[in-house]
């Protein structure tokens, strides 16, 4: 069975931006450890806006958001920072990574920023890229990879530092369907492997093919929440399963400071008006 213990609880959450309508209104969400959530809704709906708050890239106007047993709405700028090294890894739509270090050192930026020893770090990346099939492009730039593998190396840099919790933000977006259905086989393989994920998508194909649950959100509230059967031949994560702390990319827009794209900084993207 799926352990009980919630990775994320939020309580009675709500966000809002100046006079307009509120980007989220009442939400109240738990997601337990290795549970695959997909969350669907149109443009403006509060997907994005419900992402930078578990990612701690934003803070509620009021209600509570809990991560990993960690009050993250309550962290200053400095603990956020540390808070998205250490527990989460982000995976956003345009992959985020620089251009101008290799493939295994866009891997191992985390791992230099949360301070991990070299040679752990290293065997870790080598793991990492072993495990999803990109090994053969360790020493090359990204720019040389499809959009499909540059992805699979924004998720690895993701799993760097052994994440409670990865969340991705439209990783199939920028996708061709090929490049998609490699992404979306990715996912789901994390997933049977224990990794609690958090899908934020417009793409309907995409979270029947990785989530075990899928939440809508509509101006800004929980609309419909519906738990899936399991996949023919996928075992939940055992109750004793316990997640692995850490973050590998808190990612965020091509201009951002190297530091910053990797350590947490910047936010997901915003939708429409609402956020």
């Amino acid at each position: 069975m799926v352990a009980t213990t919630p990775v994320i609880d939020i309580h009675d959450v709500s966000r809002t931006y100046g006079e307009g309508p509120p980007a989220l209104a009442d939400v109240t969400l738990r997601v337990r450890a290795g549970e695959a959530l997909a969350v669907l809704g149109p443009s403006g709906s509060g997907k994005s806006t419900l992402l930078n708050l578990i990612a701690r890239l934003d803070r509620p106007t009021s209600g509570s958001v809990t991560v990993d047993g960690l009050r993250v709405d309550e962290l200053g700028e400095a603990a956020a920072a540390r808070y998205r090294r250490t527990r989460i890894g982000m995976v956003f739509q345009f992959f985020n990574l620089l251009d101008d270090l290799t493939v295994t050192d866009n891997v191992l930026l985390p791992a230099q920023l949360a301070g991990m020893a070299r040679a752990e770090s290293r065997r870790r990346a080598a793991e990492l890229l072993g495990r999803l099939g990109i090994d053969r492009h360790a020493d090359a730039y990204p720019g040389r990879l499809s959009g499909g593998e540059r992805q699979r190396v924004a998720v690895a840099r993701a799993l760097m530092n052994r994440p409670a919790l990865l969340l991705a933000d439209e990783p199939t977006g920028a996708l061709d369907t090929a490049s998609g259905e490699d992404v979306r086989d990715l996912l789901t393989a994390l997933h049977a492997d224990g990794q609690t994920i958090v899908l934020v998508t417009h793409d309907l194909s995409l979270a029947e093919a990785c989530a075990t649950r899928t939440v809508e959100l509509v101006d800004g509230r929980i609309v419909r929440d519906v738990q899936h059967p399991p996949r023919s031949g996928h075992t939940p994560p055992h109750a004793g399963h316990t997640p692995h702390a850490g973050q590998a990319a808190g990612a965020t827009s091509p201009g951002t400071s190297r530091g910053a794209a990797v350590a947490g900084g910047g936010t997901a993207g915003h939708e429409g008006g609402a956020r």
